[in-house]
């Protein structure tokens, strides 16, 4: 079994920056696409970005593209997603999640594991 744990949301002002982290335990995730989702007061979960088994592709939805980045760092086994520039509407709760095939997706139904989520709100 995978357990994924997200940290790094909080409180800040447009305009700042945050780093998350995804820890996994349970099993190394070397060989497992990654992706962050996101999901905000009333709306529906939402696709924010993926990277590949290798770290060597990424796709980002088109609202972050240029201010976020996701990274990995495969012998931390742990995923990142650098968000600067950040705007009121990224006000969400973040999700990571993790999926079997190596392949990117923007697919929510195609990850098999996710984290519990963690809180991130960009108000002045």
């Amino acid at each position: 079994q995978v357990q994924l744990v997200e940290s790094g949301g909080g409180l800040v002002q447009p305009g700042d920056s945050l780093r998350l982290s995804c820890a996994a335990a349970g099993r190394t995730l070397s060989n497992y696409a990654m992706g962050w989702f996101r999901q905000a007061p009333g709306k529906e979960r939402e696709f924010v970005a993926t990277i590949n088994w290798t770290g060597g592709s990424t796709y980002y939805v088109d609202t972050v593209k240029g201010r976020f980045t996701i990274s990995r760092d495969k012998a931390k086994n742990t995923l990142y997603l650098q968000m600067n520039s950040l705007k009121p509407e990224d006000t969400a709760v973040y999700y990571c999640a993790a999926r079997r095939s190596g392949i990117l997706s923007m697919n929510e139904y195609e990850y098999d594991y996710w984290g519990q989520g963690t809180q991130v709100t960009v108000s002045s």
